[in-house]
């Protein structure tokens, strides 16, 4: 995760972490995090771990200085969060972690990497007794602040962060859940009768348990009498972290208007590949055929104006016949 901020003139940059990550300013400074252990890195992509409440554990990330002078990082520990994308993130410098963060702990808050070496560097991590079961999210920060001068000759303070994901389950009750909140439909006609119109779904998916889930999503939009008129493929829904969310938004065309649309959203948890047991919801809108009714309309005036006009024509046909 790189993070630059100014302290002049507030700039906040996040990117998501990845396995082993890398940050470059323009002076060329660059480094790279990933797990390791104390003879090196062991080949994994995250720190994942469990443990129990009251244990204590130890691992390692190792900080590799990827110049060719010394670099003094600051080094601590952070809470994780999934952003409204969906994607995976951590709090600011200025936020005080709450969670797996503050209980990560290290020697030292700074660490200085010779040039072009690579430090192993290890951290504890202290369950409180009183840790929720379940899955909790973090990582291990390193951080280099340096002052630079801005476009406008403004000093500023760049801080660039890169850090080791951490996911640790806590062990006791697990509690996956996910739902389907605030379903809302639009619909829209097309000019063309044909066409049919175009259907707008949008569903937020919470991960309301205790355990980190992904899944797939898809909407089935029907009319009167459970009629199928339409179906979405599977969308991939990311990884939620415990309390985390995501808007999913799904545009279908072609839907014809049947005076009443059902949307019906089905979502299918995973754990890691375990399927987890679906979970649904439903929506309704009204969506007048309006372009039939007008053409219908128009017909039945049609035959309404031709019976009057004949009604009125039948007695003169009649008063002839007698005449003659």
């Amino acid at each position: 995760m790189i993070v630059r901020g100014a302290l002049a003139a507030v700039l906040l940059f996040v990117l998501a972490p990845a396995p082993a990550q890398a940050a470059l300013d323009k002076d060329g400074v660059r480094w790279s995090v990933q797990p390791s252990t104390a003879k090196g890195p062991d080949g994994r992509d995250y720190v994942v771990r469990r443990a129990a409440p009251g244990e204590r554990l130890t691992d390692y990330v190792g900080i590799t200085n990827l110049t060719a002078e010394p670099l003094t990082f600051n080094v601590y520990g952070t809470d994780a969060f999934t952003t409204e994308d969906g994607s995976f993130s951590l709090l600011a410098a200025a936020q005080k972690p709450t969670d797996v963060g503050s209980w990560i702990g290290l020697a030292a808050a700074k660490y200085t990497v010779p040039a072009n070496t690579r430090l192993d560097v290890p951290f504890s991590v202290s369950v409180p007794a009183n840790a929720t079961p379940g899955d909790h999210a973090g990582g291990v920060v390193t951080s280099i602040a340096q002052e630079t001068t801005g476009a406008n000759g403004q000093k500023v303070l760049v801080d660039q962060r890169v850090a080791a994901r951490v996911y640790l389950t806590v062990a006791g009750a697990a509690a996956p859940k996910l739902t389907i909140d605030n379903v809302r439909m639009e619909y829209s006609q097309s000019a063309n009768p044909a066409d049919g119109g175009s259907m707008t779904v949008r569903y937020l998916v919470r991960n309301a348990g205790n355990l980190r889930l992904s899944g797939t999503g898809s909407v089935k939009v029907t009319g009167p009498f459970g009629w199928k008129l339409a179906q979405t493929g599977a969308m991939d829904i990311p990884e939620l972290l415990p309390g985390g969310s995501i808007t999913i938004t799904e545009k279908i065309t072609g839907v014809q208007p049947t005076v009443r649309l059902a949307a019906d959203v089905d979502v299918q948890p995973l754990y890691f590949a375990e399927r987890l047991p679906a979970v649904a919801r439903s929506t309704n809108v009204w969506a007048w055929p309006w372009a039939l009714l007008a053409v219908l309309g128009a017909a039945l005036l049609y035959l309404v104006f031709r019976f009057a006009r004949g009604r009125r024509r039948r007695p003169t046909s009649l008063a002839k016949d007698v005449t003659s």
